[in-house]
């Protein structure tokens, strides 16, 4: 008997079918995306990155081209994003926190040893003023001066001085051999690395480089600090005073006045010594802790007993019930960072439509007293807030069982008691997760304060901008120096934030293990 074989192109059309193709593509597309973050990484010597990046390429590409990972294909992105935006976003933190990185500590110790020498220079006495043209050899940028003999050089970052030919007009060069050079509107887009812009006269560093503040002229500088390797020492010329590394990352003298530019090292527990014990932010911190825990309770248990209410008022059968419900939830639909925007105008002392309208031009300081601004954050999250409550207790309101209901009735149980021994505990069964988050949430709440209040009004006696709302997040985020009224100190607010995980996990945790005895109610 004859066996009639598929032919082999049929069949590998069949294997590999659009739906291969497809994921090829698709692969194709990923692993490119991934080979850019490997060269990044590699050019940037973020050994960690390139590492993370390569075992999760290998992974994925197992994962999708075996046949003996398949449940794994659908659980691999998620993982990916796990990895990538919680757990080291959460290490980052963790190891930011234990070391100086901010203001001045900004990178590595040759970096800043760059800096410093690039920083600290001073212009050569009796050095003739060089005209000067910007150019440019695709995106770097190069100086080329017309020297005091009439010679023409050119050269960049990288490269020092050398002679070119050139077209010179009324002593402005106007064109250079293998340069491009740039008009007035190129060099006002590229003012910052102009004027940054250093290009070395020789080989030789002692020599100093050329720089410009008008690109139209340049001068000869050199560096006043010399840096030793061997030595490991930096040396000021002019006064002699030569400055070695300390623990702290920077260049310290004998005196102990130090270099201002640092570089990153581990410190400890000083981050974490700091904000309980330097009087700068000990006593904001603690007077934060105790407002954030307020704050994050009052919310949840205000938002929570009105949503309630309304969801019970509403769950029985009324007139017009439906619109009713629907303008409830309005507030929820606003953006939880444009409606504080919103109350900032409304609760405004002066011009706000709160004292001026309703309360007939009264200059009630909403925003600007310690305890109405606590208070109007507090009432401007209940706005915002309930309709969410309201949603979630009515769904639990209406997924009660009945017989439950019925049996409570038949035993003589009134509304009151009913409520108390029947709905309450069911109602807290389903929500009670839910109020967790809620917590969990209004703890790191920083649009409504920071919107709202900006914090204030901020503490007479600290010395740092700390404010009577601050909770511990904007307090984070004022520390870290990104709202550029205090210098930024990234390694003390991962320290904040580490504090604020342990909380909000520990509350979290507790939580959760009591809820467990409402489930004994089912």
């Amino acid at each position: 008997m004859t066996v009639l074989q598929e032919p082999r192109t049929e069949s590998h059309a069949r294997r590999y079918g659009a739906g291969f193709l497809v994921k090829l593509a698709l692969m194709a597309v990923v692993d490119a995306f991934g080979v850019y973050v490997l060269w990044a990484a590699w050019v940037a010597e973020s050994w960690i990155i390139l590492g993370a990046m390569l075992a999760m390429l290998v992974v994925v590409n197992w994962v999708y081209f075996s046949r003996r990972a398949v449940p794994l294909k659908y659980v691999v992105p998620g993982l990916v994003f796990l990895f990538t935006f919680q757990i080291f976003t959460i290490g980052y933190t963790g190891w930011v926190a234990f070391t100086n990185y901010g203001d001045g500590h900004n990178s590595t110790k040759e970096d800043a040893v760059t800096a410093l020498l690039a920083q600290n220079e001073r212009r050569v006495e009796g050095s003739p003023a060089l005209p000067l043209t910007v150019v440019s050899d695709g995106d770097e940028l190069g100086f080329v001066v017309v020297q005091p003999d009439g010679t023409t050089a050119a050269g960049d970052a990288e490269q020092p001085l050398e002679p070119v030919e050139a077209t010179v007009a009324d002593g402005t060069v106007t064109a250079v051999d293998g340069w491009e050079v740039l008009d007035r509107q190129q060099i006002i887009a590229r003012q910052g690395e102009v004027t940054d812009l250093r290009v070395p006269v020789s080989d030789d560093p002692n020599n100093g480089s050329v720089r410009t503040q008008d690109a139209r002229t340049g001068y000869v500088y050199l560096p006043t600090l010399v840096y030793d390797d061997g030595a490991d020492t930096m040396t000021d010329t002019v006064t002699g005073t030569v400055y070695t590394p300390n623990d702290d990352g920077q260049f310290e003298a004998a005196d102990g006045s130090t270099l201002d530019v640092g570089w990153r090292v581990f410190v400890g527990l000083d981050n974490f010594t700091t904000a309980f014990s330097d009087s700068r932010y000990a006593g904001p911190f603690f007077q934060i802790v105790a407002w954030t825990f307020v704050f994050a309770f009052a919310s949840v248990a205000t938002t929570f007993l009105l949503g309630m209410f309304l969801a019970t008022v509403f769950n029985s059968p009324i007139r017009g019930r439906k619109i009713y419900r629907t303008l409830l939830i309005l507030p929820y639909a606003i953006p939880g960072f444009v409606a504080p925007l919103l109350w900032s105008g409304l609760l405004n002392r002066s011009f706000g439509f709160v004292n001026q309208v309703l309360l007939g031009g009264a200059a009630v300081p909403w925003l600007t007293d310690p305890w109405l601004a606590k208070l109007s954050i507090i009432g401007v999250n209940l706005w915002l807030g309930f309709p969410y409550m309201f949603l979630i207790c009515t769904g639990a309101l209406q997924s009660l069982p009945s017989d439950v209901l019925e049996a409570a009735k038949i035993d003589g149980a009134g509304r009151l008691r009913t409520w108390s021994s029947v709905t309450m505990p069911l109602l807290l069964v389903s929500t009670t997760p839910l109020l967790i988050s809620s917590f969990a949430f209004n703890f790191n709440n920083f649009a409504l304060v920071y919107m709202l209040t900006g914090g204030g009004p901020r503490f007479e006696d600290a010395s740092v901008p700390l404010g009577h709302t601050d909770i511990l997040i904007t307090m984070v985020y004022s520390v870290a120096g990104l709202d550029g009224t205090a210098p930024k100190n990234f390694g003390l607010a991962s320290a904040l934030s580490i504090v604020i995980f342990v909380i909000i996990a520990t509350i979290s945790a507790i939580a959760f293990k009591r809820t467990r005895s409402l489930e004994e109610i089912n």
